[in-house]
């Protein structure tokens, strides 16, 4: 299965990626719009550590602890793609204490939400798409 890895050496810590993936995850048609006056929520983070910049995202586990812990069966896993379903989740939190990565965050309404592969949005990653350095890529390894 095709999942998104990051090349550390190749991202220079703009965060276009996490533009690219609360427009792709807005609805919207219009990026300036979408994403005007508010407080973007991507499934994808930019993190930091001295020289080196890296894009965190959930990396699809093979077995993964938020489908195995969360309560309300949310989470699940189906042909490698972990989701999460906004109607069952409860907002407990489970699944964002059992991710080692912390890759699973809150949305402003309290349920979770993670990276999905843009599945919903017609395959490839935004984040990857919207990469000016190719630091994100999108394949099978």
């Amino acid at each position: 299965m095709k999942r998104v890895y990051v090349n550390e050496e190749w991202c220079l810590g703009c965060h276009l990626c996490e533009y690219n993936c609360a427009f792709a995850n807005s609805g919207k048609h219009d990026m300036a719009a979408a994403l005007r006056n508010i407080k973007i929520r991507p499934n994808i983070r930019v993190e930091s550590a001295g020289d080196v910049n890296f894009a965190v995202s959930c990396r699809h586990c093979e077995e993964p602890y938020c489908v195995k812990n969360c309560i309300s069966g949310a989470v699940t896993i189906e042909d490698g793609l972990i989701t999460i379903n906004e109607e069952k989740c409860v907002g407990c939190f489970t699944c964002v204490l059992s991710c080692p990565y912390g890759c699973i965050t809150p949305t402003a309404d309290g349920v979770m939400q993670k990276c999905e592969l843009c599945a919903q949005n017609g395959g490839t990653p935004r984040c990857v798409m919207g990469c000016p350095n190719n630091a994100i890529v999108f394949e099978e390894r």
